[in-house]
């Protein structure tokens, strides 16, 4: 019943490692989904959050403005510390819960956790395996600027905000590295499950 972490920085190819796990069988926790659905309004988690920042990250349809929350903290580190301290603790109590729920349904489940901020959040002792998806930051920026229409300085900012690659490596029982092909990549997460299903 091994519980991995999978992290990785913004567009470092974390998700379809994590898509090519549950291909094979994994049951993948998905941090990001986990938020939007705490986020979503009449939760405690919008309140918060709206509360923080103000009435200017609740968009049109009354749902969380997403990309506005992200132009107000991205690149300032005390507004970004500020909203991680509200999503943090939530995020980490539903995501146990997850965690507990699928290893009640098979014991023997392969249990992936594809979470962003792992080095940010304090995560780690936890885990059976610390799973790296690395590229280089130019390749990332390029990578946002190319495929998500970001700016090239929205794309440094979104990269500054978040671990650095030193910290993040440092937590590494697995590298994956994601700088190559597409085909690459998932050849290492083949092995990895390999690895995994082994045990």
């Amino acid at each position: 019943m091994p519980l991995i972490a999978l992290t990785g920085g913004i567009a470092s190819g974390k998700s379809t490692i994590a898509g090519r796990l549950a291909e094979h069988g994994a049951i993948v926790v998905d941090a990001d989904r986990t938020v939007r659905e705490l986020q979503q309004p009449g939760q405690p988690l919008f309140a918060q959050i709206v509360e923080a920042f103000g009435d200017g990250v609740v968009a049109a349809d009354g749902s969380l403005d997403r990309p506005a929350l992200g132009s107000i903290v991205f690149g300032d580190r005390e507004k970004l510390a500020r909203l991680n301290a509200i999503v943090h603790p939530a995020v980490k109590d539903e995501t146990q819960r997850r965690f507990r729920e699928a290893f009640a349904a098979d014991p023997n489940a392969v249990v992936v956790y594809d979470v962003p901020l792992l080095q940010e959040a304090r995560g780690t002792g936890e885990w059976d395996r610390v799973v790296v998806a690395h590229a280089p930051a130019e390749v990332r920026i390029r990578r946002m600027v190319d495929n998500r229409g970001m700016t090239p300085e929205d794309a440094a900012a979104r990269v500054r905000s978040q671990a650095s690659d030193d910290e993040r490596l440092a937590l590494a029982d697995v590298v994956i590295d994601t700088a190559g092909t597409l085909e690459h990549t998932l050849e290492q997460a083949d092995r990895l499950w390999a690895e995994l299903s082994a045990r």
